[in-house]
């Protein structure tokens, strides 16, 4: 399986197939508007504006699993994220990352990452706290750990990374220059 694979609810509630995104290096993001890590979508915003000509695409999925940091409808969240970070990459509909509703696209990402921990952020011990509270063998799942967690995937629909929320995005540029 690789990328192409799979379909995705757009925000409008309309199935789109991953395989328009064929031959560009991706990144897909599960996000939240009410995140301590909320402000990265200007930072992705940043990146898509330096990269985008060179056929890089953001793919957003807002997700209101994590201490319910994403409410409101898909249309309400893409209004706070047009408005408030100008974002101009495509946003599809809320969905599931973890769990039994999780979406087909993130059961595939997590079965086929695994959490390297979370570096050197500085919020690293709140979120360390906040994802034992819920799951306290964390480090030993490749379950998406918190807002933000990043998979980067190649031009042929392959997983080459993966980044947590606590990854520097300008570490997460380099990865992505080294493969476009």
């Amino acid at each position: 399986m690789n990328l192409y694979d799979f379909s995705v609810m757009d925000r409008e509630g309309k199935m789109v197939s991953l395989e328009n995104y064929r031959g560009q290096v991706v990144l897909v993001v599960n996000t939240a508007t009410g995140c301590e890590f909320t402000p990265q979508y200007g930072e992705l915003e940043d990146l898509y504006y330096d990269l985008e000509e060179n056929n890089f695409e953001i793919l957003d999925f807002p997700c209101n699993q994590f201490a319910n940091q994403a409410p409101g409808t898909s249309e309400e969240i893409h209004s706070f994220c047009t408005l408030r970070f100008g974002i101009t990459f495509p946003q599809f509909a809320k969905i599931e990352v973890n769990g039994e509703n999780a979406d087909p696209l993130f059961k595939w990402l997590r079965e086929n990452t695994k959490f390297e921990g979370f570096g050197k952020h500085k919020h690293k011990l709140l979120i360390q706290m906040r994802v034992k509270k819920t799951d306290r063998n964390y480090k030993n799942t490749s379950d998406i750990k918190w807002n933000f967690t990043k998979f980067l995937i190649d031009r042929n629909g392959e997983i080459v990374a993966r980044f947590e929320p606590t990854t520097p995005i300008s570490e997460i540029k380099e990865r992505i220059m080294e493969i476009l």
